[in-house]
């Protein structure tokens, strides 16, 4: 294995994902439970206790619930953006759960750092926390894009994962789903804000108008489970591939709340 990456959760419900290399291990953020982390990654063949670090996108519950336990349990480094980390402090205080992680290292969107050999590179996404970020991981020749938790594709973000061996891209509800479901109006009107999450629809037209190509995985993450279904988030993603001469050279995944998905190595 040079690199390899697992999507452990993804979802309203909580979100971690590990990018390794030969020589680290990154947790990017921490939305299941402590346990619930060891379990999935055990599940996957792999040992939490090997982790190099946690990387944290933002401070959400579904991207930071387990990241108590985690820090009591193996005492990691974590990175955070410094806004990020003062919200996340505010919303401890605010729930009476005292936590402090004595590791915590911050960073800048735009600016790269490095995790071992693992080199991250954190860019603005447009969400209602913060300082959101996604991420691109490089390590040994492999790109590896993460995007999810955004209301539409700004130009920097199409600048940032260009070139990727691997997309995982948010594609949260289609349209007609959350506009006649369950959800409170106020609710449905964030959702679709320009801060609030990506539908299957702007996916779509990112894959038909400004995808490169390039990724030999393309990964659907953050599907609403009130508000989307699999074979439709899949549907169209696929009809906006359709046309292009590339799609034999994309394996479309769909990411999952309750299991994990396949381990993609390169």
């Amino acid at each position: 294995m040079a690199v390899a990456v697992t999507v452990l959760a993804s979802g309203s419900r909580g979100n971690c994902t590990v990018i390794a290399s030969n020589g680290t291990r990154i947790l990017v953020d921490a939305g299941l439970s402590c346990r619930e982390t060891f379990k999935r990654m055990q599940a996957v063949g792999q040992d939490a206790r090997t982790l190099s670090a946690i990387v944290i996108s933002h401070e959400h519950s579904d991207h930071v619930y387990g990241l108590p336990g985690l820090i009591k349990k193996l005492n990691l480094p974590v990175y955070m953006t410094g806004a990020t980390r003062q919200a996340w402090k505010r919303s401890l205080r605010n729930s009476g759960v005292k936590c402090e992680a004595p590791k915590c290292e911050e960073f800048s969107s735009g600016r790269s750092f490095w995790v071992g050999d693992v080199n991250i590179t954190p860019f603005t996404v447009p969400h209602d926390a913060a300082d959101p970020v996604g991420f691109t991981f490089q390590a040994q020749g492999i790109k590896i894009a993460l995007a999810t938790d955004l209301g539409y594709m700004p130009a920097n973000v199409k600048q940032h994962i260009r070139g990727c061996d691997t997309l995982i891209l948010e594609s949260n509800h289609d349209l007609e789903m959350l506009r006649g479901g369950p959800y409170p109006w106020v609710v449905k009107q964030r959702v679709m804000s320009r801060v609030g999450h990506l539908s299957n629809d702007a996916l779509a037209e990112f894959f038909t108008s400004d995808y490169d190509g390039s990724a030999a995985f393309v990964v659907l993450a953050h599907l609403s489970e009130q508000n989307n279904h699999p074979e439709v988030a899949r549907a169209a993603a696929e009809h906006a591939l359709g046309g292009r001469r590339t799609l034999l050279h994309n394996r479309l995944l769909l990411a999952s709340q309750a299991t994990p998905l396949e381990t993609l190595r390169f």
